[in-house]
């Protein structure tokens, strides 16, 4: 029987984990929303201010493709306080004054890279640190964690922007980084990899090839990835749509999302999950078809917030994915989730700034929300339980994703 979240906190190591990882939610929020503030101030082009926020998850494929064999070749704790560490000093780059747009966008690069390899490293750890059948209860927790983070990171942000600037800002962001840092440190204890031999780019080819090469765990990944990269890309249009009331709509999105998230890791019984996954997959995208209608600030945020509910989707989809995951791959499966997530949502973050460019934000965010409806129509006929041929067992637990 799942545990409750308060059992999941008495784990030993999982309450450092957890606050590790509020911490990096926290910094990545407040210095995505400061950054893009900057970019657009500094440009006025949606395009690029889109970039700001979402530019780093553009180098996830990058790091999907060439470093992901090291998540289970590298010691996990040094390897999760290494990657906070660099995160500190990138942000404290993007500090200096007049930094040029190119050194701002290598500078996010960088930190695509580094956050691809800490996405396999992290949830891999996690199967570790937490017994077999208690990942799924322990990653809606951290998903709930995010929400809650998300929310307060947005309106903290929004507060540092308005009282100090952007830097000031991302000056903070730095600081939750660096208290990340320390929490890994001293929270959690050695280990060794999880794997042997050393990690290179041919290994991480073989294991991603060997991941993608059955079509029901494909079709599953295509599922995680696409329509919520569609609509994170509706979600970095929120400044050039509303400047003055984007915190607003973020925390909004964010609500929703922990209401979401919520609800499905803790209420709904086994018979209906299933069921509910494609229907939460067209509310992630629906609300937003209302957006060419441009609602003020209050229906916007309301909007947004229903439509983030759908959200949760991706972890009533996990459940599937657990039983076709293969055994000692945890931290690259987990990574290769986490960068292909990220990566489509910086692909959809500049396609919706492009599109907005031309046309307006409001437009763009209608295009996207539709395209996202269309490919969840699309793929649900394959991933219909019968196709999938799941089966999910306890051992099977230990190697679940995202």
């Amino acid at each position: 029987m799942p545990r409750t979240y308060r059992s999941l906190a008495r784990t030993p190591e999982f309450t450092p984990f957890f606050v590790a990882a509020a911490l990096r939610v926290g910094a990545s929020t407040v210095s995505g929303l400061a950054l893009a503030v900057l970019v657009y101030g500094r440009t006025g082009s949606p395009l690029l201010a889109a970039l700001g926020m979402f530019g780093p998850s553009f180098a996830q494929l990058l790091g999907a493709t060439l470093l992901l064999s090291a998540a289970d070749r590298l010691p996990p704790r040094a390897a999760l306080a290494g990657l906070s560490a660099a995160g500190a000093l990138a942000t404290l780059l993007l500090c200096v004054p007049g930094l040029p747009l190119w050194a701002v966008f290598a500078v996010l690069l960088g930190q695509g890279l580094a956050d691809s390899l800490a996405g396999g490293v992290r949830y891999g750890l996690l199967t570790e640190i937490l017994p077999p059948g208690d990942y799924l209860p322990g990653r809606s927790l951290l998903a709930v964690c995010a929400g809650v983070t998300q929310i307060a990171g947005y309106a903290l942000g929004g507060l540092l922007v308005a009282a100090l600037s952007p830097r000031g800002a991302l000056l903070a962001a730095a600081g939750l980084s660096a208290a990340a840092v320390v929490t890994v440190r001293f929270g959690l204890r050695r280990r060794e990899p999880r794997a042997s031999g050393r990690p290179s780019v041919a290994a991480t080819w073989r294991g991603n090839a060997a991941l993608l090469s059955d079509p029901a765990r494909r079709t599953l990944y295509l599922a995680l990835w696409v329509p919520n990269g569609l609509i994170v890309g509706c979600e970095s249009l929120f400044v050039p749509y509303d400047a003055a009331h984007a915190g607003l709509l973020f925390a909004g999105a964010a609500a929703g999302m922990l209401a979401g998230d919520t609800v499905a890791g803790r209420c709904l019984p086994a018979r209906l999950r299933a069921r509910l996954a494609a229907p939460l997959r067209l509310l992630l995208a629906a609300p937003y078809l209302a957006f060419a209608l441009e609602p003020g600030p209050v229906v916007a945020t309301v909007t947004v917030a229903l439509a983030s509910v759908g959200y949760s989707a991706g972890l009533l989809m996990q459940e599937r994915l657990v039983a076709l995951l293969p055994e000692g791959t945890q931290g690259q499966a987990l990574g290769l989730h986490s960068a292909g997530m990220l990566t489509l949502q910086g692909v959809c973050a500049a396609l919706a700034g492009a599109l907005a460019q031309y046309t307006s934000a409001a437009v763009a965010m209608t295009v996207l929300a539709a395209a996202s409806v269309v490919v969840t129509l699309v793929l649900e006929p394959g991933l219909r339980t019968s196709r999938l041929r799941v089966h999910p067992s306890p051992s099977s637990v230990r190697g679940s994703a995202q």
